[in-house]
C-alpha cells in the first residue's frame, strides 16, 4: 500500500512538474522560438535520416556476410584477428574517422557515409559471428545427422538460432549511428549537426537543442522499431521477447 501512493505521488509530481514547465516555455516564449525553428529541422532530419539509412544499410550488407564468413570453421585461426582490424573503426574515435575519409574522399555526403559505415561495422559482424558461433552444438550435430548440407544448417538452423543476437548488434550499431551523425555536418554533409554545432558556437540553446532533441528522438524511435521488427521475426522458441 505506502508503494502504491508513493507511485501516485511521484505521478501527480510528474504533472505538476511538466505543467508548470509547459507555463514557463510558453510565457518566456521558448516554444514560439522552437516553431521559428520546424523548418529547419524537417529539412535536415529528412537528411539526417538518408544518412543513418545509408550508411547503416552498408553496413547491414557487409557485416552479415562478413560475420558469417568469420564463423566459418575454416576461419577460426583467424577470425579474431580480422575481428580487430574491424575494431579499429570503434576505436579510433569517430570524428578522426570522418577526418580520414574526408582526405581521401573529398567533402560531403560521400565521406559522410563511408565514416559512419566503419563506424558501424563492428557491433554488426561482431554479433553475427557470437551469435552463429553460440549455437547448441546439439542442435548441429542433429542437422548433420539427417543429411543437410552446410548450406542448409547455416540457413534453417544457424542463423535463425542466432537472428536474436544479430538483431542486438544491429540496435547497438543504428542508435549510436544515429547519435553520431550530427558530427557529418563538420565536413558538410548536412544532418542535424548543423544546428547542434551552430547553436554551440552562437551560445544559442534553443537552436542547440532544436537539433538535439529530435536527434535523441530519431535515436530513440530507430530502437524501438529494430525492437519491434526482432520481436516479430525472431522465431518464438529463441526470442526471450515472446517466451
Amino acid at each position: 500500500m505506502p508503494i502504491r501512493s508513493m507511485r501516485g505521488a511521484l505521478k501527480a509530481l510528474v504533472l505538476v512538474a511538466i505543467f508548470f514547465a509547459g507555463v514557463w516555455s510558453q510565457s518566456s516564449g521558448v516554444i514560439d522560438d522552437f516553431i521559428w525553428y520546424l523548418p529547419d529541422v524537417q529539412y535536415l532530419a529528412v537528411q539526417h535520416i538518408w544518412l543513418t539509412l545509408m550508411s547503416g544499410s552498408l553496413a547491414i550488407l557487409v557485416a552479415i556476410p562478413l560475420g558469417i564468413v568469420l564463423s566459418r570453421p575454416s576461419m577460426a585461426r583467424v577470425a579474431e584477428s580480422l575481428m580487430q582490424i574491424l575494431n579499429v573503426g570503434t576505436t579510433i574515435p569517430t570524428l578522426a574517422v570522418l577526418a580520414l575519409s574526408m582526405s581521401f574522399l573529398g567533402i560531403g555526403t560521400v565521406p559522410a557515409v563511408f565514416g559512419l559505415f566503419v563506424a558501424t561495422l563492428l557491433p554488426i559482424t561482431r554479433n553475427t559471428y557470437a551469435g552463429l558461433k553460440g549455437v547448441n552444438p546439439a542442435l548441429m550435430e542433429a542437422a548433420a545427422g539427417i543429411g543437410m548440407s552446410p548450406m542448409q544448417r547455416l540457413f534453417k538452423v544457424e542463423l535463425p538460432n542466432a537472428l536474436y543476437v544479430i538483431f542486438a548488434g544491429m540496435r547497438t550499431a543504428l542508435t549510436i549511428n544515429v547519435g553520431t551523425v550530427p558530427l557529418a555536418f563538420l565536413i558538410g554533409a548536412g544532418g542535424l549537426g548543423e544546428l547542434i554545432f551552430t547553436g554551440i558556437d552562437l551560445y544559442d540553446p534553443v537552436m542547440m537543442l532544436s537539433g538535439a532533441i529530435p536527434t535523441a528522438l530519431l535515436a530513440i524511435v530507430v530502437d524501438a522499431l529494430i525492437a519491434t521488427i526482432a520481436f516479430l521475426v525472431v522465431p518464438r522458441g529463441v526470442n526471450p521477447g515472446r517466451a
